[in-house]
């Protein structure tokens, strides 16, 4: 009996230590932070095609589809572009295409651009590829609003990530009203107070990336593997004492879905840290490029019920996650969704990107090869001049040597 009661009271304390160890010291633990190159180069790879995808979009929003050239120029800083439209327009040459017209009827013409016909057949691609993985889409709109509270999200802040998850522009108007049985929607975006509703939940898709990580290693080996976070620190990155001991601890606690209910979870206690950490990995493996700006995710700390202090999640579970501070704003990224600088596994609306930067690369061939055309031309030209200058010069010479001769004689 001694020992019995003995037993349960040294559980008793170690229970309420390792209690005490998360909720009293969670927030004073630090991670310093570390660069981590590779990563940061998937982020600058694509600086360059996103440049153009914010011109494209700028003129894709206005009516028509057509803008004033100088109204475009203005709008520069906005468009964080760093050189004059005329240059931009010149080194990706077939996306616009420019004409002559007026403003206003009594207006002197002015130049204008609107959608060439490069930028044309890629619009025309990309509604393919998105009619092609209309499913893929419906399922992580699901996904979005079974692990909100409530099955509840606004519908602005939906519209304004659509380009992180691969949402089509016009989702809200041509595919939600196509699935009664699944979204309805309260309200009309725009205004701010329209929200997107879970209709039927569906038992299929309440699997995190995770626990389909865990029951494919299952299947494979035949053995039952506990849901779990892959940790994996960058070479050279080290954790004091304190914070491996505090991860190895909340490692084994148990994995809390994203899909589960938490709203009996207490904002401060290990399960909740588990299950927020649940969240935004998840958040993450359904974004096209594993990774999400941080000021974005913040935009759902209600929805998701995050703590404001949410940030420094990424930070504390740095061999979960990564931020970087590329482009002067935090991302936070999949560290297990990249081998290097290079995403694993592509999500299948990756194709539109790839089709992008396919077609910006046809247009950059098209103005090299133009370039070097002229060139040729250049030095064609100059070796004619040089070659008719030396013959004059030769000319001119024999002229001078037949005057002498002549004086001789």
């Amino acid at each position: 009996m001694l020992f019995c009661r003995s037993s349960i009271s040294t559980h008793l304390n170690y229970r309420v230590r390792v209690w005490f160890q998360f909720t009293s010291s969670i927030s004073s633990l630090k991670v310093v932070w570390r660069k981590d190159e590779k990563l940061d180069e998937a982020i600058e790879n694509e600086k360059k095609w996103r440049l153009c995808a914010r011109v494209v979009k700028e003129v894709l929003n206005e009516p028509g589809q057509v803008i004033p050239l100088r109204y475009l120029e203005k709008r520069r800083e906005r468009m964080r572009l760093p050189l004059k439209v005329d240059t931009f327009l010149d080194r990706n040459p077939g996306l616009f295409d420019t004409y002559l017209d007026r403003i206003k009827p009594k207006s002197e013409p002015v130049r204008f651009i609107r959608v060439g016909e490069r930028l044309q057949r890629f619009l025309e691609e990309e509604k393919r590829i998105n009619r092609e993985n209309e499913g893929l889409v419906v399922a992580k709109l699901c996904k979005l609003l079974m692990m909100a509270k409530d099955k509840v999200v606004s519908a602005d802040k939906l519209v304004h990530v659509k380009r992180e998850f691969g949402f089509p522009n016009d989702f809200m108007v041509s595919l939600v009203p196509k699935y009664p049985e699944y979204f309805r929607l309260v309200g009309c975006p725009g205004e701010g107070k329209s929200f997107l509703e879970l209709v039927t939940w569906k038992p299929e898709l309440a699997k995190s990336a995770i626990e389909e990580s865990a029951e494919k290693e299952s299947n494979l080996t035949g053995i039952r593997v506990r849901p779990s976070f892959n940790v994996k620190l960058p070479p050279g990155f080290f954790l004091k004492k304190e914070m491996r001991e505090w991860i190895r601890d909340w490692m084994e606690l148990p994995y809390v879905s994203p899909y589960e209910d938490a709203s009996n979870l207490d904002q401060a206690s290990p399960e909740m840290e588990k299950r927020t950490v649940g969240v935004f990995h998840e958040l993450l493996s359904l974004s096209l490029f594993k990774r999400i700006p941080v000021p974005i995710l913040g935009k759902f700390t209600e929805d998701y019920r995050f703590s404001n202090a949410f940030a420094s999640v990424f930070t504390r579970h740095s061999g979960i996650f990564y931020v970087s501070l590329k482009g002067g704003i935090k991302t936070a990224m999949l560290r297990e969704a990249y081998r290097g600088s290079e995403l694993i596994d592509r999500d299948p609306l990756l194709k539109i990107n790839d089709k992008f930067v396919e077609m910006l690369a046809e247009g950059h061939r098209e103005r090299a090869e133009k370039l070097r055309l002229q060139r040729e031309t250049v030095q064609k030209e100059m070796e004619m001049m040089a070659l008719r200058n030396s013959e004059q010069g030769s000319y001119a010479c024999g002229e001078e040597m037949q005057k002498i001769e002549d004086l001789d004689c």
